[in-house]
């Protein structure tokens, strides 16, 4: 009797545990992990994209790479975070064509929709037949018919739609591909208008939440609507998810979230950018491969979500494989190559044998991946560990009227006064000194009239040094985004020279200021 209540007694306990385990398993959000030889890849493979990506232009902030399902590489480079989000850019544009594909689901439209039926109150005086022609798959696969494209409208007026309605359409809609990224904003404008929320709370209950994704957050235009074309800050596991949502035809964990047929709709090839482009060129160019519902078509059969300085999720469907990358490049086409050129060869039909010398060499180089501060000169360092400086400016465009810089051994305080606002900024000495900041960084869409109190405070993380002597350079890492800027104060007797420098520019534009120590 005894050994009969013990059994059973063990038996509740496996049960109870199972269960638990099991109930672990579905409420744990994030992506099953493998090895790359387990899932057919080569750690040695891998290891030379990391190496690609150090020699090149690129500035990597994180990537990871799934096979059948699987993470089975992933890796951030310091000061970047896995819990950090980043800004996608253009990449928000798939997002915001999914939340289409959720609404004709509903039937909630068509495709086949009047952009303007939408928009009464918004419309010209006069509708041209173009405009009265525009539908939603017109604006899905970037064919408005506008040129230009009028980005402009979102830094000289507050209503977009309108702005976007009075813009004449040249060409026949449907017929001519042009970039539109106010296009992407007038699909999460019609989302709004038919569902009564914005495209991040509509997206919520059908795409985030069953995939595991929080935390999310989307820049909105001055009335309150999600900006569509960009905006949406998300971290690099979600992009990963989203791009094997696509790759498997809209399931996720056994169940269909979003219809297999629009999956396949939404990633097949729609319009030709440049059909009249020599064949060679759009053989050498993964923006030449066709484009379809927000999403570009990419050479080896692949497609992918596609943001500005290298934001990219690209999934490869004859490998079974989806590669979301975080970055900042002047060259998104050499990013791309990176990939072709390291990754494609190394992705196997097939398992392959383990190698425990490359598997140990690739979690060394992922766990050690950094952007290094510079160093500078010691010796300025030294000279200058204990500085104060308070400089008055002459009147800039920033609107800066005087700034102080503090230093005490490690640390750099930096504190900028404005017309409006006091910003006190902090950047270690070798280090990536991690903060916040009410200070906005640099940003391709700055000049847009957007509700940018919602993304305050910015997380940041900037280090200093003394490039000589008389030089004191300044790199804050908005690190929720691509960007960064350099600050260079420049000290020749009671003056002061000062740069500011969005990374983004890489050198082509500064905005200098001057003043005198008080």
């Amino acid at each position: 009797m005894h050994l009969r209540r013990t059994s059973k007694s063990i038996l509740v306990i496996l049960i109870t545990l199972v269960s638990s385990i099991s109930l672990l398993a579905q409420n744990n959000s994030s992506l099953p992990r493998s090895t790359p030889e387990a899932e057919g890849v080569s750690s040695a493979g891998i290891i030379r994209f990391v190496e690609g990506v150090e020699k090149s232009k690129n500035e990597l902030h994180s990537f990871m790479i799934l096979r059948h399902g699987k993470v089975i590489a992933e890796g951030w480079w310091d000061p970047y975070k896995s819990s950090l989000r980043h800004t996608l850019y253009s990449a928000s544009k798939t997002f915001t064509s999914t939340a289409i594909g959720f609404a004709v689901t509903e039937n909630r439209l068509k495709l086949t929709d009047k952009v303007i039926s939408f928009f009464p109150s918004d419309l010209p005086d006069s509708i041209s037949p173009n405009l009265a022609a525009l539908t939603i798959r017109d604006v899905l696969i970037m064919s408005d018919g506008q040129y230009p494209e009028p980005s402009s409208i979102a830094a000289t007026s507050k209503n977009w739609v309108k702005g976007f309605l009075a813009t004449p359409i040249v060409n026949k809609p449907g017929s001519v591909f042009l970039y539109n990224s106010m296009g992407t904003f007038m699909l999460s404008a019609i989302i709004q208008k038919v569902t009564g929320q914005k495209v991040v709370d509509y997206l919520k209950p059908r795409l985030f939440d069953p995939l595991g994704i929080s935390g999310m957050d989307w820049e909105e235009s001055m009335m309150s609507v999600n900006t569509g074309g960009w905006g949406l800050r998300i971290k690099t596991e979600d992009m990963a998810k989203l791009g094997q949502l696509y790759l498997q035809k809209g399931i996720w964990n056994g169940k269909q979230i979003i219809p297999a047929a629009w999956i396949e709709d939404a990633t097949t090839e729609k319009i030709i950018q440049h059909p009249e482009l020599a064949q060679a060129k759009k053989d050498s160019s993964d923006w030449e491969q066709g484009y379809c519902y927000q999403i570009w078509r990419c050479r080896h059969h692949a497609f992918r979500a596609d943001g500005a300085f290298g934001q990219f999720i690209i999934v490869m469907p004859d490998q079974d494989v989806v590669i979301a990358i975080q970055a900042e490049t002047p060259d998104m086409q050499n990013e791309i190559n990176l990939v072709w050129d390291n990754l494609l060869p190394a992705i196997k039909k097939n398992k392959i044998p383990e190698d425990q010398n490359a598997l140990s060499a690739l979690k060394a180089k992922l766990s050690g991946l950094s952007i290094k501060p510079n160093a500078g000169s010691f010796s300025a360092f030294t000279a200058n560990k204990n500085l104060n400086k308070y400089f008055i400016l002459e009147p800039n465009n920033n609107h800066f009227q005087s700034v102080s810089i503090h230093i005490r051994d490690s640390i750099c305080q930096f504190i900028i006064n404005t017309n409006a606002d006091t910003y006190t900024l902090y950047y270690g000495a070798g280090f990536w000194d991690a903060r916040q900041t009410n200070k906005p960084g640099p940003s391709l869409v700055s000049a847009a009239q957007e509700n940018w109190a919602l993304l305050s405070p910015y997380k940041v993380a900037s280090s200093f040094y003394w490039k000589d002597d008389q030089t004191l350079v300044m790199i804050m890492r908005y690190i929720e985004s691509p960007h960064n800027e350099i600050t260079t104060c420049h000290f020749e007797g009671s003056k002061i020279t000062m740069d500011i420098e969005r990374s983004f520019d890489y050198g082509s534009k500064k905005s200098e200021m001057t003043g005198v120590q008080k």
